[in-house]
């Protein structure tokens, strides 16, 4: 059912105000995603019109997708179920070169090139924030972060299906890479966590256990971004019929 209407419904006196729809109006008034939205949703930890916005660019870069063909950059915070992306990327591999799945793993190098064609063989992802830690592009390293700054873009990276048994070591830090900033997650029906991604290697020119010690992750989202409507919270709380103007707003940005 479309949740939207049925609580303007509600509000009108045309149906009745169930549990469930009045915890989906509590969350609008509050502007947080209501618990009904999220059961069929990809974690998230924004308010509402940040996570409006962010679904919003989630359903531009496929519509890019189908109409454009397959992009050389894939911007990875956009993929519902991101382990399933990264198990296909090598399932290709594995069918172009007819080696079993099972015997291929990633390697990772840095790119620097904003716009780079796509890999042979791999692929280009983006759209992730380092939290501990930043990019230094002048050492090429991983370094301390700036003061008062917990976030910074990570750069974009090649991931590349190799054998396990052809993976050379290489000096690095293995950063374990989440959906959301809680860091913890459930073990879902398809094996994988709700949370937990995987580990990427990012070069260091320190031990592991520095930047371990310092709790530094990548984070595929981050729990706030800029509101997509130009009501503040305030206006909202300060209006009686505050509620079907952000159901109006909600619907109109569909």
């Amino acid at each position: 059912t479309n949740s939207l209407l049925d609580l303007q419904k509600a509000l009108r006196g045309e149906v009745l105000l169930s549990g469930e729809l009045e915890e989906c109006m509590t969350s609008l008034f509050d502007m947080r995603i209501p618990e009904m939205w999220m059961r069929k949703s990809y974690p998230s930890l924004k308010p509402l019109g940040s996570y409006i916005s962010d679904l919003k660019s989630r359903v531009k870069f496929f519509e890019d997708w189908v109409d454009k063909g397959i992009p050389s950059v894939f911007w990875i915070s956009k993929f519902h179920f991101t382990q399933g992306f990264l198990t296909g990327a090598r399932q290709n591999y594995a069918r172009k070169k007819k080696i079993p799945i099972d015997e291929l793993d990633f390697d990772f190098r840095v790119v620097e090139l904003e716009n780079p064609p796509a890999p042979a063989d791999g692929v280009n992802v983006t759209g992730m924030y380092l939290e501990g830690a930043k990019w230094d592009y002048k050492t090429k390293f991983l370094g301390e972060s700036d003061p008062k700054i917990l976030h910074v873009k990570c750069p974009m990276l090649w991931l590349i299906p190799i054998k396990t048994s052809e993976n050379v070591p290489w000096d690095h830090y293995s950063c374990p890479a989440y959906r959301t900033s809680l860091r913890r997650g459930e073990l879902s029906t398809t094996g994988h966590s709700t949370n937990f991604v995987m580990f990427f290697k990012l070069p260091s020119s320190v031990p592991a256990s520095h930047w371990i010690k310092r709790g530094v992750a990548l984070l595929i989202q981050l729990d706030d971004q800029s509101s997509i409507t130009s009501v503040s919270y305030t206006h909202l709380r300060a209006h009686e019929t505050s509620l079907h103007l952000v159901c109006r707003l909600l619907l109109e940005k569909k």
